[in-house]
């Protein structure tokens, strides 16, 4: 069945496989306070394990935001794990009651177990480079974009990637959406480089996941607009691209948001979306079971044959 809690909400989420066991961490705020977009300002990280992508077992929190006057005190956001030399890395975002979270950072928490993380020392990690992305300015855009890091090896074996919810420094304010690219050697170091996507089409561009499947690499991305929300995916040269963000097709309805790809244990790519709002507007907030990914000719992406 889909996870969902009778007192949460939950929506964005990533995923990290052990090998035997999928652990699923996920935005979560009480459902006590009614509306749905309050969410964010008290969103925290659940953790749910299951052996097969379907049935679920909530443990404790991950993460929840930190002590008062740290950077991410006021809520934690969106986030990725990944295993290097036996520990786990846990890239995440957090918010600051300081700016009143208009800025968004980006931090590092390891962990040996997946259950019990330890925040670096150093955060946060990661911040928005003013050479090519916009910073915060309320008359352009009312906060900061530097979230949701998917983070990556590098395919030569030069460190790690992360792809960035970001926004170009210029264009019109309504099309500056672009995939933010920063660089590690130790995943606690990180240089920002130019955006790997070019501005034009989407004022943001959340959750991303590059994925290959088949003999062809994606961008999956997710756009929050008027008529609802969608999952994209588009077609790449490599996991950095270059991405045809012009060319990205929806991929399921509108209910499925912060789409991602994982492999099932029979190695077939499947797809889990957290379930946003209704055709009347009513806000779900629970994860999708997944759906199985299929490829045509044109290589074009289906879940379950919805196109």
């Amino acid at each position: 069945m889909a996870l969902r809690l009778d007192d949460r909400w939950v929506w964005d989420f990533w995923v990290a496989d052990t090998g035997s066991e999928f652990h699923c961490f996920f935005l979560q705020a009480p459902r006590s306070l009614q509306d749905p977009d309050c969410r964010h300002e008290h969103a925290t990280v659940g953790h749910a394990i299951s052996v097969d992508l379907r049935t679920w077992d909530v443990v404790e929190d991950a993460l929840v935001p930190g002590p008062k006057g740290a950077w991410d005190d006021r809520a934690i956001w969106t986030g990725s794990v990944v295993n290097s030399d036996g520990r786990w890395h846990m890239l995440y975002t957090g918010t600051s009651t300081a700016d009143g979270g208009v800025v968004q950072r980006i931090g590092l928490a390891t962990s040996t177990d997946l259950r019990s993380w330890s925040r670096h020392p150093g955060n946060p990690v990661m911040e928005a480079d003013e050479r090519w992305y916009e910073r915060l300015d309320p008359t352009v855009w009312p906060h900061e974009a530097w979230r949701d890091p998917w983070v990556f090896a590098d395919e030569a074996g030069m460190g790690w990637h992360a792809l960035i919810t970001a926004r170009g420094s210029s264009g019109p304010t309504s099309e500056r959406g672009v995939i933010g690219h920063a660089r590690s050697i130790d995943l606690a170091k990180w240089t920002v480089e130019p955006p790997l996507a070019t501005p034009g089409r989407f004022h943001h561009l959340e959750v991303p996941q590059t994925t290959r499947i088949g003999d062809r690499w994606y961008l999956l991305f997710s756009v929050d607009h008027e008529g609802g929300g969608r999952t994209y995916a588009c077609s790449a040269a490599s996991p950095l691209g270059p991405f045809d963000i012009a060319g990205a097709m929806p991929l399921g309805g509108t209910l499925l948001y912060s789409g991602r790809v994982v492999n099932a244990r029979d190695g077939q790519p499947q797809l889990l979306a957290f379930l946003n709002s209704r055709a009347d507007g009513t806000f779900v907030g629970e994860l999708s079971d997944p759906m199985a990914i299929e490829v045509d000719d044109q290589g074009r992406l289906s879940a379950n044959g919805t196109r």
